[in-house]
């Protein structure tokens, strides 16, 4: 069984390991979501990688001394020993690791995810079906256009302001209501 949490990886160590095309791929989508605590190990980097990692590119795997420090680690792109020497090793540490389409390796994986502003709508399959999640991502991005990230930073700052007031939270989840059906945000 999954539960779906939102880790704020702002405030964690990340590392991120591998090679090729697939380390590229989740190192793509890290610095979208603006992971600034990552370490990125690629024992044999290729340009692209060099150049997407910049200066915080190790070229070596990660020592086990060295992953004991992360709360996070990736893995995407290494032969299969290498991927389960890691992930024993992250575990002994207590370090939450993802190896990339290895679900048995995994502690957690991660869903697709559309943004608009603060509001983030994850869709996850359980790893069953990366493919799926990415459809439905692009479903839901015609359903939650950009002008959704404008809402949710307006609703946010009316709550904040409401709470300032002294309103509690059946009040503020009454206004918010009011302004959703009021303006038809979730009108079809």
């Amino acid at each position: 069984m999954t539960i779906p949490l939102a880790l704020d990886l702002a405030t964690l160590p990340v590392a991120l390991t591998g090679s090729g095309p697939a380390l590229l791929k989740r190192l793509t989508l890290l610095d979208a979501e603006q992971v600034p605590n990552l370490h990125i190990y690629a024992p044999e980097p290729d340009e692209e990688v060099e150049t997407a990692a910049g200066p915080r590119l190790i070229p070596r795997l990660p020592t086990e001394a060295e992953i004991a420090r992360y709360r996070i680690l990736f893995v995407a792109g290494l032969p299969p020993a290498g991927s389960e020497h890691l992930a024993a090793l992250a575990r002994t540490h207590r370090v939450l690791v993802n190896v990339e389409d290895t679900l048995p390796l995994c502690d957690f994986h991660v869903p697709a995810i559309l943004r608009r502003g603060e509001l983030a709508i994850s869709i996850s399959t359980g790893g069953g079906s990366p493919t799926l999640s990415r459809r439905l991502r692009e479903h839901l991005a015609a359903l939650f256009p950009e002008v959704w990230a404008e809402r949710i930073s307006r609703i946010a700052g009316m709550r904040e302001e409401m709470r300032r007031e002294g309103a509690n939270m059946g009040e503020v989840a009454e206004k918010t209501d009011a302004v959703i059906d009021g303006e038809g945000w979730l009108r079809p």
